[in-house]
This record gives structure tokens, sequence and C-alpha cells, in this order.
């Protein structure tokens, strides 16, 4: 009987999923794997071998992206705000490349660069004024934490000019998150390469770096398989010829940015059933995974928690529940809110059996309230198809503080 919870990951589904966006792209851009999705390190060791480089947004996430191997030269820090003390460690430990929201963003690295006695590097993220048409998370558009206004930009230039000690080489676009339809992911990045055209134009100056950044959807805690892109590169390719001439010929460079993409579909979830009952003529079912492993996120909507239409994935035997009943399926919290669902329709269950939730590898154990009741921390399993790679568990805040 497996241990649960438990996380599994599947380092050859990582694998083609890089491969299925690695033909979707122009053969000469780059990517970044996003930490944020998942900072396993059998994961992060497997995406580094694969020629990815990293973005990381914290010290914690470079620490995991050093020791699975990606070169600091290489990796991209980003984030809406930085300590001090955070960006001269990142330059330490030989960071060179930042994403910048604001001015004062730029003055901090100037002032870590003066000290370290080291140039760094800037890319502009700009918050353009409208979101693009059919994301499914809009990460700009509006009043935004991430990346200075478009019109702040066009209307002060030299205030995002370079400093003595650190360079404006490029521009940073992340507009929206999880998209699965390809003509939609290629206006977003067409109008991305307009956004660029009109800040180099007031700039005055071409920037070599062009993060698009990506939006490359997945499905998330329901069965499904990627999406797949098969014009997507050809388009690329052809837009970037139309737009970007020369490039990468005459050392400007395109990169591209993935999490959920390369690794919602290698991992699952596996759950157990603590107890079933029946409440004023209703069968509630507890599970040992709730929002404490899983729905950290649910705030955001990206998360299957307190769905009506939620069907618990798979069940016994290989069922999926149906919608629309009247069973509901809760987690082991002390909290009325760890809830699956309250309008499920599972299989009969018995204390004991094993529900598996599919598509977790991205925003998964990683962005779960793993603290709040100081429940165990799941178990995480490595596999490389049939084969067993590792097996480990983090301690909570509460053991670590016991050990």
């Amino acid at each position: 009987m497996p241990e649960t919870p438990a996380y599994v990951y599947d380092l050859a589904a990582v694998r083609h999923a890089h491969g299925l966006l690695r033909d979707s792209l122009p053969e000469s851009a780059g990517l970044f794997y996003s930490l944020k999705a998942n900072p396993h390190p059998a994961v992060l060791r497997q995406l580094s071998a694969l020629g990815c480089r990293a973005e990381v947004s914290s010290p914690g996430e470079l620490t995991a992206a050093l020791e699975a191997g990606f070169r600091a030269g290489d990796i991209l820090y980003t984030g809406p705000g930085r300590r001090d003390a955070d960006v001269g460690l990142a330059v330490a430990r030989g960071v060179r490349h930042f994403s910048v929201d604001s001015p004062h963003a730029l003055d901090q690295l100037d002032h870590v660069g003066r000290v370290r006695g080291v140039p760094l590097s800037a890319l502009l993220r700009i918050n353009p004024p409208e979101p693009p048409a059919g994301v499914g998370l809009a990460m700009t558009g509006g009043p935004s934490q991430f990346g200075a206004d478009l019109a702040w930009v066009l209307a002060e230039p030299r205030l995002f000019h370079g400093r003595e000690h650190v360079a404006t080489t490029g521009i940073h676009l992340y507009m929206g998150s999880n998209q699965h339809d390809g003509a939609k992911l290629l206006a977003t990045f067409a109008y991305g390469l307009d956004i660029v055209a009109e800040v180099e134009a007031r700039l005055g100056f071409r920037l070599a770096t062009v993060d698009l950044g990506g939006g490359f959807g997945a499905p998330y805690a329901v069965e499904g398989d990627l999406p797949r892109f098969p014009a997507l590169r050809a388009e690329l390719t052809s837009l970037l010829a139309q737009r970007l001439p020369g490039s990468p010929a005459d050392g400007r460079t395109v990169v591209f940015e993935s999490g959920r993409y390369l690794t919602a579909g290698c991992g699952r979830l596996l759950t157990r059933v603590l107890d079933v009952k029946v409440s004023q003529g209703r069968r509630v079912v507890v599970l040992d995974a709730g929002v404490n492993h899983l729905a950290g996120m649910a705030g955001l909507g990206k998360e299957p928690f307190l769905d009506p239409d939620f069907r618990f994935p798979r069940a016994p035997g290989g069922h999926r529940s149906a919608k629309g009943g009247d069973d509901i399926v809760s987690g082991p919290l002390c909290h009325p809110l760890d809830l699956w669902t309250r309008t499920g329709s599972l299989p009969e269950l018995r204390i004991g059996d094993l529900l598996t939730v599919p598509n977790v590898g991205a925003y998964g154990l990683h962005s779960s309230l793993t603290g709040f009741h100081c429940h165990p921390m799941p178990l995480e399993v490595v596999v490389d198809g049939d084969r067993e790679a590792g097996r480990s568990r983090e301690l909570t805040v509460r053991e670590r503080g016991a050990s």
C-alpha cells in the first residue's frame, strides 16, 4: 500500500513536455523554466540537463537552481520587489541578469553593482494598458505590481535608461498564463512585439534581449493531455523575422518562459480516504489531503476546491466521479473551507481507498498551505517511466524546529 498523501513526479513526462514545447518554439529561441511551478531537485536537474535556463524570484529558488546545475550567469532573477540583501546575495553567487519593474529597481541594482564591483544587466518589464485577449490568468493590463506602465516608460524614458553599473539590455513581457489556444498565444506575442517597437523608439536604442514570456497552458488537477501547438513554431518564426529582422545573427536574443507546461503533466497526488459517514442525509468523504497539500492558490481560481462542478478525477477502479451529486468531499483540516467539493457524486468508497489527482506537477505541493495545522508534509516520489528514481519528504517548520 503506497504511503499517502504522496506526490509522484515522472521525469519521462518532463522530457516529453519539454520536447513538445521546444517543437512549438523557433529553433533559435531560448527557454527559461520558472521555478515557482515546481522546484523539486530532480525536476530541476532534468530541466537543466535539457538545456533550460532558470527564472527565479527568491533566495530559496536561486539556491535550488544552483544546486540543480543551472549556471548562475544564465539565471534571470525576477520579482516586483526585492530586498537589498537578496540582490546582493544573488550577485555574490554569480547572477548578472535581473528583471526590473521600476526606476527604483534600476537604482538598487546600480548600488549593488557598485558595491560588488561588477556590471549588471536589466530587462525592463512592461505593464501594457490592456491585457491580451483570452488568457487564463491576466498578469498585466491594469494597475499592477508587475512591470512599469507602458505610458510611464513612453512619457519618461530617461528614468529607464541604464545606470553606471547596470545596463538596460532587454525587455520583459509576461502578460498572461494558462493559454491553450495557439492562435491566441501568437496574438499575445505579436502584441508584445508592438510594445517592443514602442519602447525601443522612446528609449532611443535597440534592446538586445526580448523576453516574450509564455502562458503555455496545461490541464490542472483534472485528466487531460497537454495542448499541442503544431503551427506555432512556423508562425512565430515568420513573425519574428518580420518584426525583429536579423535575430539572432545580429546579437538579438528572443526568449520564452514556462513553468506550468513543462511540469504540470509530470505530477500526480495520491490521497487516501480517512473516513466515510452520513451527515443530515448526505455522504461525507474525508481525505488525507486537502487545501494544505494542493489548494494553496485557490483564491486565484486555479484550484478545483469549492467548484460546484468539480469531479474528483479518479476513484477506485479507474472511474471518475460524476457532476452534480450530493457527496461532500473534504480534506483533514479543522476548517470549513477545506473542501474538494460540496456537490460530488463518487462511487462507493471505503476507508483506506486510494484516489489520484492527475496533472498537479505544477502549482501543487510547493504552492500549498503546508504549514497550516502542522500536518506532516506529503511524501515526494520521483519516477522515470516505470523506474523509481528516489523519494524524500521535506520537514514542516515545526518539525525542523524540533530536529
